[in-house]
């Protein structure tokens, strides 16, 4: 520590901030620099940015903008700041969830130390089960439109370390700069991508969501991740009133509920005969919905629960399409089980713990491909899909935890 300096950052602290950066690895932002090429001056460039930062002279760099296209078919703005800005934001980060971290929420799951979204998702299903009615809530463009001067009075009401207020406003307001070198200045918003925007936003939602219906409906039970919001209610009319003050109170913070994503849904199952225009909806890749279970005792009921969602799954099958695995007949199937297992691995992992059957379909697509693979590289498969098939299932039989969905049971039968 340095005593001649403004501000009291230790050196300790930004090593610590590069460690995490460098571990989240990611992409150069406007100065093109990489992770790599940063490392290669380390020293230099750490003592540079504290020096800077102990000053209070750290300017952040413009973030680079890139699109990423959504499902709608719209495009979201992807913030990327440079290598060095992220270790600054890491600074301040680590120094400010400290302090906030043990007053948010239970119920908040987003970007926290020990808690996830398989949680969430786990903890929406047992309350479904308890209570009829479901506000589904979703916010229109949260990360675009936070309000800074929102946002600076609640990083305020918990530190009044000067150096955090500096440079969270100053990111808060650094512009954006587009692919072909346009300058976006910015009044409103945290670019998504930056280190400091996730624990911004919770701290925004703590104040304008969280603790409001802590103090206001603390007989409502919600579940949230960063904007993604659902609420439980007793009746319909309990959730159209709560609905009405929800969507107020966060017009007064400055956000919108999207009109035709936000709506009110009825938890139907065997015991729940109603019917609403709602019956499901979707948070955190999974889709709730009334389904077809099975007691402990063999007997079949409704049951209202989650599993992968539609839209998840969309996304699956079009990313294993992109792999062309037929289409690498270089490779033996060893490699392509290196190549791609870790990747359905985390599929399973995450979607494969609440009605594991309803992913098996695009899991079954990999022996799909698996079978145009060994008819494009052996010539006396060619042509011929019965053979493969059993080509295939004479390997499984072999090797039975080669692939994921081998050892799940969804390869080739054995031949």
């Amino acid at each position: 520590m340095n005593k001649t300096k403004p501000f009291c950052i230790s050196k300790k602290s930004v090593m610590a901030a590069w460690e995490k950066v460098k571990a989240n690895k990611g992409t150069y932002g406007v100065d093109e620099e990489s992770i790599k090429d940063f490392e290669l001056n380390l020293k230099d460039n750490l003592y540079k940015l504290w020096n800077r930062m102990s000053s209070g002279t750290y300017f952040p760099p413009p973030v680079r903008a890139v699109e990423i296209p959504k499902s709608d078919g719209s495009k979201r703005l992807l913030g990327i700041p440079t290598v060095s800005d992220r270790v600054a934001q890491a600074v301040v980060k680590d120094y400010l969830e400290q302090i906030v971290e043990p007053k948010f929420h239970e119920d908040s799951y987003g970007y926290r130390p020990k808690k996830s979204t398989l949680e969430a998702v786990g903890v929406a299903r047992q309350r479904c089960w308890k209570q009829d009615w479901v506000i589904d809530l979703d916010i229109k463009g949260f990360f675009d439109n936070l309000d800074h001067e929102l946002t600076m009075k609640a990083v305020r009401h918990h530190t009044q370390e000067k150096w955090i207020h500096l440079y969270v406003k100053r990111w808060l307001e650094a512009p954006l700069q587009l692919e072909n070198g346009e300058i976006i200045e910015r009044n409103r918003g945290t670019p998504q991508g930056g280190v400091i925007s996730p624990l911004l936003a919770n701290l925004f939602m703590h104040h304008a969501f969280d603790d409001w219906m802590r103090r206001h409906y603390p007989e409502v039970k919600f579940e949230r991740f960063a904007d993604d919001i659902v609420a439980h209610c007793c009746s319909r009319k309990h959730a159209e009133k709560v609905l009405e003050k929800i969507r107020n109170r966060l017009k007064e913070c400055g956000l919108e509920l999207h009109p035709a994503k936000t709506k009110i849904v009825y938890c139907k199952d065997d015991f729940r005969k109603r019917s609403h225009e709602n019956e499901s909806f979707d948070f955190l890749g999974y889709t709730f919905r009334p389904r077809l279970a099975k007691s402990k005792v063999g007997k079949i009921f409704v049951n209202f629960s989650p599993a992968i969602s539609d839209k998840a799954s969309k996304k699956i099958r079009k990313e294993i399409r992109s792999w062309k695995i037929h289409l690498r007949s270089d490779k033996t199937l060893t490699d392509l089980a290196k190549m791609f297992n870790s990747k359905v691995q985390g599929w399973v992992n995450y979607y494969g713990r609440y009605y594991k059957s309803a992913m098996y379909d695009f899991l079954r697509n990999m022996e799909r491909y698996l079978i145009r693979w060994a008819m494009w590289k052996y010539k006396k498969l060619r042509g011929h899909k019965h053979r493969a098939r059993n080509w295939l299932g004479s390997v499984r039989k072999r090797e039975p935890n080669l692939f994921v969905h081998w050892k799940m049971g969804l390869g080739s039968p054995v031949g």
